[in-house]
């Protein structure tokens, strides 16, 4: 008999990603959506298969701060895997809304738990919750593994600090089978396109065919541990495949710096990043958070994972897939009709 999962944030990049993934793997599977007045499910509506003939793929409304809906969903469709991806994920967001931030990321990772915890009476289940290498903040050591202690630097980071030690605790206390995959950034063309990878590439497409002038962008000096998306949610799948419940740092081992990735990709389009770049001081965080490297030798060792897409590769697929799109912007703005 096949699996079923629950992914929450399954309209966003991971989810869109570890949707295809479970499909291809005979998985049937549940996704979370919010309601509202306009559809948000382009990045999966090429796998949404019409229920009354092909129900692979079924969508819920919902919402992770609603904690008895949550759980009567969890309780009516008892998923084997439930992946925790909803959340307000945008960093330098998570200062101006820190409540909503909080209530998203945190008690909505809580009240995951706690429905599982309720179906675990009934059948067994596995929680993976989405942790973030923005935990480590300023960090005390580096490269960062599970060991690490984390020192957040935003609303963000401690609304997942606050998961993290839900899911271990709830692994504790309740013999639960709960991990975290704490994931250093992944990016792709899925992204979206306030995150600083993707608003480079974008702009640079603009660019290059005439539709933007500049780029703003904040702390070019930033370096982080850059992988591909659609790598990662493999690893996300095989830590609910371990035997044991446990954390694992997934990411590439290799550190670059946001002017570095501004370089690579006007490159691709034979332009020189310094001519468009400009420092905008808005996009400045409060606290910032400087470097960020990880060691994913324990997924390695023990899952058999490694980030199979060097950065090179990626900033390849997202300025060649937003080239692509600034030049069907183009065309359309172009074309008068007669």
């Amino acid at each position: 008999m096949s699996k079923s999962a629950l992914i929450t944030g399954i309209t966003g990049q991971d989810g869109s990603y570890l949707a295809e993934l479970l499909l291809e793997k005979g998985y049937r599977v549940h996704g979370l959506v919010r309601r509202s007045s306009t559809f948000s499910t382009e990045r999966i509506d090429h796998i949404y298969q019409d229920v009354h003939t092909d129900p692979r793929l079924l969508l819920h409304y919902g919402d992770l701060t609603d904690g008895q809906a949550l759980t009567n969903l969890v309780l009516e469709i008892q998923p084997d895997e439930i992946y925790n991806l909803g959340a307000q994920s945008h960093v330098r967001v998570s200062f101006d809304q820190p409540v909503y931030t909080l209530q998203t990321v945190g008690v909505g990772a809580l009240n995951v738990l706690e429905a599982a915890r309720l179906l675990n009476r009934e059948k067994p289940v596995r929680v993976y919750q989405a942790s973030s290498s923005e935990m480590y903040g300023d960090v005390l050591e580096t490269p960062q593994t599970e060991t690490t202690p984390f020192n957040p630097q935003s609303p963000y980071a401690c609304a997942k600090v606050y998961a993290f030690h839900q899911t271990v605790n709830y692994r504790d206390s309740y013999d639960l089978f709960a991990s975290n995959g704490i994931l250093f950034n992944h990016e792709s063309e899925r992204r979206g396109e306030t995150f600083v990878t993707r608003k480079i590439t974008r702009a640079a497409g603009r660019i290059k065919v005439g539709l933007q002038a500049k780029l703003y962008l904040g702390n070019l000096d930033a370096k982080r541990d850059w992988g591909y998306a659609k790598d990662y949610v493999e690893g996300m799948w095989r830590i609910l495949q371990h035997d044991e419940p446990d954390d694992f740092v997934l990411a590439t081992g290799r550190t670059e710096s946001v002017r570095d990735f501004c370089r690579l990709v006007f490159e691709q389009l034979d332009l020189k990043y310094e001519d468009y770049v400009e420092i905008d001081p808005r996009y400045f965080r409060p606290a910032e958070v400087d470097l960020l490297l990880g060691d994913p030798s324990k997924a390695k060792q023990k899952l058999g994972w490694t980030a199979a897409t060097d950065l090179e590769q990626l900033a390849r697929i997202m300025t060649s897939h937003d080239l692509e799109l600034a030049q069907r912007e183009a065309h359309a703005q172009s074309f008068v009709p007669s």
